[in-house]
């Protein structure tokens, strides 16, 4: 996909999340596995049926396009991420240790599914991203921005740009990094490179 094509909200009249786990985790594994081997326009739907075994009927019935099956996928995915990220930081206080830790099950995660950061960086233009539900989570988004906030106000974090810039920070460096990382087919893993990452991260967040 380039940057002129629409994702498309996802249509939930007809909820994939009604479909059996055996088939959605079989779909899920077509779409990590074609749009990330190939074009997003080389990939027609019929081709994603047969990966997955289904028939192109459910694939149109619970998806209607390739825009919002790769837009329910990239959702489903990055909630998980998502869900681990608020376990992890419950309880945790201190602003430094909250965002070692965001990193730490950042780079775990991907390095476990490197297929989903590749289909988020190559299929979907980054100004399409408000379409996935994810990304307007106040469980995560919203805990994320009043975290930095927090830590601008008590003096911990650099309050000489707004809380959204510190956030876009932070992803713009982590996005890049993993991007490339497996673009490159590095043969470390992620986390290897974690202390001196955090550490370039931090050194860019902390308050001066």
């Amino acid at each position: 996909m380039n940057a002129s094509t629409a994702v498309g909200k996802i249509d939930l009249n007809v909820n994939p999340a009604k479909m059996r786990k055996a088939t959605l985790d079989r779909i899920e594994n077509a779409v990590l596995e074609l749009f990330t081997n190939h074009d997003f326009n080389s990939v027609p739907l019929i081709e994603v049926a047969r990966t997955a075994n289904v028939s192109l009927q459910t694939i149109y019935k619970y998806f209607g396009s390739k825009e919002r099956l790769v837009a329910y996928v990239l959702d489903t995915t990055l909630s998980r991420l998502a869900d681990r990220m608020i376990d992890h930081l419950e309880g945790i206080e201190d602003y430094r240790e909250r965002l070692r830790k965001t990193l730490w099950v950042m780079l775990d995660y991907f390095d476990k599914h490197p297929k989903v950061i590749l289909l988020l960086t190559v299929s979907i233009p980054a100004s399409r991203y408000h379409d996935l539900p994810v990304y307007e989570s106040p469980e995560l988004m919203g805990a994320f921005l009043g975290m930095l906030k927090e830590g601008q106000q008590k003096g911990a974090l650099n309050n000489s740009v707004s809380s959204k810039m510190l956030l876009d920070v932070f992803m713009g460096v982590f996005g890049r990094v993993a991007q490339m990382h497996f673009l490159r087919k590095e043969t470390d893993r992620l986390i290897d490179q974690f202390d001196g990452l955090f550490a370039i991260l931090w050194g860019a967040l902390k308050a001066p």
